[in-house]
C-alpha cells in the first residue's frame, strides 16, 4: 500500500506541475494559484461535510495553517519558474524539497549517513549544472533555478507540516481543507497587493481565458490536494523513506509530459544536472 500511494503521489504531483506550468504561460501565476485553490476548497468542503471530518478539529490543525501560509509562496515561485522553463530542468530541481523533512529528522536526533552526505554533494552538483548553461547564453535562466530552489524549500516544509496535522484519514481531509482555505486567503491577499502595485489579475485576452481554463485549473488544484493526501497516507502506512523515494519521482512525470506535449529537448549539460538532482534526492531520502 505504501508503494501504491507513493507512486500515485508522483503521478498526481507530476501532472499538476505540468498543468500549472502550462497555465501560467497564459494566466498570471497568482491567479492560477488562487483560482485552482478556490476550486479545491469547494470540493474539499463537500468532502469534510460528507465525512463529518470537522469533528476531529484539534491543535494539530495549526500545522495545516502553517502549511497553508507557506504553500502559496512555494507554488507561485514554482509556477513562475515553470513559465520560464524548461520544465525538464525546473521540475527535477523542485524535488530537492525532500531536504527539509530530512533536515527536520536530523534536528530531532537523526545522524546523517554516508548516502545522505553523498546525496547533498550530488544534489548541489545538479543545481550547478542545471543553472550553469545560463553563463553561455543557454535558455535556462538563473532566475528560474533560484525560484525553483525557493519553491523546493517551501514544498518540503509543507510536506513536513501536513504530516503532523493529522494521523487519521478523516482528520487528513479536515487538515487539507484548512490548508487550502489558508492558501486562498494568503494567495488572495498577495493577488490584491499585486494588483494595487500595477500587476495583472486577468490575462491580456480577458476573463474568457480563465473561464475556458476552469477544468484545467480544477485539475491542478485537486491533483495537488490529492497528492498531499496520498503522500500522507503512504508515510503513515509504511516506512517514510520508501514513501519519500517513490513520491520524489514526480519530476519524471512532468519531464515526460513536457517532452511528449511540448516536444522539449534538453542540452546534455541540462539533462545531466536534472538527472543528478533526482539522484541526489533519492540518496537523501534513502540515507
Amino acid at each position: 500500500m505504501t508503494a501504491l500511494f507513493a507512486l500515485a503521489t508522483s503521478l498526481l504531483w507530476g501532472l499538476a506541475d505540468f498543468g500549472g506550468g502550462l497555465l501560467t504561460r497564459r494566466i498570471p501565476a497568482l491567479t492560477v494559484v488562487v483560482v485552482s485553490q478556490v476550486l479545491a476548497v469547494i470540493v474539499l468542503g463537500a468532502v469534510v461535510l460528507a465525512t463529518g471530518a470537522w469533528t476531529e478539529a484539534g491543535p494539530g490543525l495549526w500545522y495545516a495553517v502553517a502549511a497553508g501560509v507557506v504553500g502559496p509562496a512555494a507554488m507561485l515561485a514554482f509556477y513562475k519558474a515553470l513559465a520560464l522553463g524548461p520544465m525538464g530542468v525546473v521540475s527535477p530541481l523542485g524535488s530537492l524539497g525532500v531536504v527539509v523533512p530530512v533536515s527536520v529528522g536530523l534536528l530531532l536526533g537523526d545522524r546523517p549517513g554516508v548516502l545522505q552526505f553523498a546525496g547533498i554533494g550530488v544534489a548541489v552538483a545538479g543545481v550547478v549544472l542545471a543553472g550553469g548553461p545560463e553563463l553561455r547564453g543557454a535558455p535556462v535562466r538563473r532566475q528560474a533555478v533560484l525560484l525553483t530552489l525557493v519553491a523546493a524549500f517551501g514544498f518540503g516544509s509543507v510536506m513536513a507540516l501536513i504530516a503532523e496535522a493529522s494521523t487519521t484519514v478523516t482528520g487528513l481531509f479536515l487538515a487539507l481543507f484548512v490548508q487550502r482555505v489558508t492558501n486562498v486567503l494568503v494567495g488572495g491577499a498577495a493577488l490584491a497587493a499585486s494588483v494595487r502595485r500595477g500587476g495583472r489579475a486577468l490575462p491580456q485576452e480577458g476573463p474568457g481565458v480563465i473561464r475556458a481554463a476552469l477544468p484545467a485549473l480544477a485539475f491542478v488544484g485537486l491533483a495537488d490536494v490529492a497528492a498531499n493526501g496520498t503522500y500522507a497516507v503512504a508515510a503513515q502506512q509504511g516506512p517514510v523513506t520508501v514513501a519519500a523515494v517513490l513520491a520524489s519521482l514526480y519530476p519524471v512525470v512532468t519531464a515526460l509530459a513536457a517532452r511528449a506535449v511540448l516536444k522539449e529537448r534538453l542540452r546534455a549539460v541540462q539533462a545531466a544536472g536534472a538527472g543528478l538532482a533526482l539522484v541526489g534526492t533519492v540518496l537523501l531520502a534513502t540515507g
